[in-house]
């Protein structure tokens, strides 16, 4: 990316930034992994000059993951349809009895890309960050704190928002902004660890390399020194390169181990028990005016302390729905992605076929997953009419919707597969756009470069105009609203939905975009900037 607009992880960059801004593209950096360029670095790689839409690719992505989690959020303000592809939360161990209507179902299995596009990006922004911070010469230690800071930061504002939401009943609320603050902390320990491992096992195996030997090919003597000390740059270049790839190997290995213990953690091994509840609605649970009712899906843990890791968690005073260490794997290949990005100064066609390659790799992934039935926590869980009916077929393979059935509370493979090969999609289409419009898909850029404001924002416009348009000009929908479950009034006209949910981000953007302006003004650790 020419300008590492992710100076931080899924919100922040120095565009816009007065002052001298550090060389940071990936010209500039000559070695391989996430640490300074040794001694004797390799040469420079001849490619043609990335395309500027590299740098805005990313922020792109963000900026639309946005709009498609407002397009959730505003259906759960009008209480327009259930929340769930199957009329239900999608977890681990619930039932499905029928699906939603088609339009419920399209946006429900779009916004399942918002929670893993912002983890992966997280991940990439932590190395953008760390190197950013790093030519500006900030130690270490001042890195590290810099990552739990802010990770303390995301965990306060998460907190002071369940206590908002649900009036002080639920003491500890983790929607996602937990979630992503372990990880951003796991991720940035993770890169800081790699900065020091990645030289030293580059110096070790660059001992191990064999040397040119004297005498060799009837050169000796001080023709032989000279042979030899001409080929420890080469030495150089190779061990970097080997310790490079290890690294990504292990970081590879290390995403498919985090995402496949959230099928051998699963209590039931993603099987569903038939009297597990069908119509967990976490978010309506989390409103419920009585207090929270304890849905009997055996994904849910009571334990706050412990399950609250790896499991999703609801008891009287705490609730979460994202547990960090369930969806630390998209973190840790974005701090993949980034590396490789890094790397070299790749061309446009190469950068917008590698998105696509890794699209298809990814939805290959997901189609095994259907049709060998494995790395899902969806097991015996489809008995709709049509699943019910072809009792001896492949559940997965009976209805387009069974097919895009995914679990993500936790994430299982499947899903997985399914979130990073849209992701990787989007970022080869916004990679590929001409810079002349990319550059115009400014509602985009804005909220992608000031996402956690927008979030945080968001969130109170929808649900406060939710509050005064629904009793005004909603009915009875047949759903329990989620601010009042005594109550199942609602709007459940697909344009009055989208009428009001286009309204609402054009309200927001002008906001979102000065707040991104303004945060450009201040310094690097700036408080101001996490947001």
């Amino acid at each position: 990316m020419t300008r590492q607009h992710q100076d931080d992880d899924n919100d922040d960059n120095d565009a816009g930034r007065p002052g001298p801004v550090p060389d940071r593209r990936p010209d500039a950096l000559t070695s391989y992994g996430s640490f300074a360029p040794r001694d004797n670095p390799p040469p420079p790689l001849q490619h043609a000059k990335p395309a500027s839409t590299r740098a805005l690719a990313p922020d792109l992505l963000r900026g639309f993951l946005m709009l498609a989690m407002a397009l959730d959020h505003t259906a759960l303000a009008l209480n327009t349809w259930e929340h769930g592809t199957g009329r239900g939360t999608e977890m681990d161990g619930a039932v499905v009895a029928r699906w939603n209507r088609p339009a419920a179902y399209a946006v429900r299995t779009l916004t399942h890309l918002c929670a893993p596009g912002f983890t992966f990006l997280l991940g990439v922004g932590v190395v953008f960050l760390g190197r950013s911070r790093t030519h500006l010469g900030w130690s270490t230690a001042r890195i590290a704190r810099y990552f739990a800071v802010r990770a303390a930061v995301l965990t306060l504002v998460g907190v002071v928002l369940g206590l908002l939401v649900t009036g002080g009943a639920v003491w500890f609320m983790n929607f996602v902004l937990f979630a992503l603050a372990v990880d951003y902390f796991l991720a940035g320990m993770l890169w800081l660890a790699m900065t020091r491992s990645e030289p030293l096992l580059a110096r070790a195996v660059e001992r191990i390399l064999p040397e040119a030997k004297e005498g060799e090919d009837g050169d000796g003597g001080e023709v032989g020194s000279l042979l030899r000390r001409a080929a420890a740059p080469e030495r150089s270049t190779r061990a970097d390169a080997v310790s490079w790839h290890v690294h990504n190997a292990l970081l590879f290995v290390l995403g498919v181990v985090t995402i496949w213990w959230n099928i051998w953690l699963s209590p039931s091994g993603g099987h569903c028990q038939l009297q597990s509840n069908a119509g967990v609605s976490l978010l309506n649970e989390f409103s419920a005016a009585d207090g929270p009712q304890l849905p009997s899906t055996p994904g849910v843990s009571k334990s706050p302390f412990l399950g609250i890791w790896f499991w999703v968690v609801q008891t009287e005073h705490v609730m979460s729905a994202f547990p960090p260490l369930a969806w630390l794997s998209f973190a840790i290949l974005g701090l993949l992605y980034a590396r490789v990005d890094l790397a070299r100064p790749w061309s446009r066609r190469a950068v917008l076929l590698s998105h696509c390659a890794a699209g298809l790799l990814f939805a290959l992934f997901f189609v095994l997953t259907r049709v060998l039935r494995f790395g899902n926590l969806s097991e015996n869980c489809l008995h709709t009419p049509a699943n019910d009916a072809h009792p001896q077929r492949n559940p997965y393979l009976v209805s387009v919707q069974a097919f895009l059935y995914i679990v993500k509370y936790p994430p299982d493979v499947a899903f997985w597969a399914f979130t990073l090969a849209g992701n990787f999609f989007l970022l080869a289409l916004f990679g590929g756009l001409p810079v002349r419009v990319a550059r115009r898909l400014t509602m985009l850029l804005d909220f992608g470069r000031a996402a956690l404001f927008f979030y945080i924002v968001h969130l109170f416009l929808v649900f406060i105009v939710g509050a005064v348009v629904v009793p005004l000009l909603g009915h009875d929908v047949g759903i329990p609203n989620p601010n009042n479950p005594n109550k199942s009034i609602g709007i459940d006209s697909l344009w009055a939905y989208l009428a009001i949910w286009s309204t609402c981000m054009l309200l927001l953007w002008p906001v979102t975009r000065w707040y991104g302006r303004f945060k450009g003004t201040k310094p690097a650790d700036s408080i101001w900037r996490f947001f």
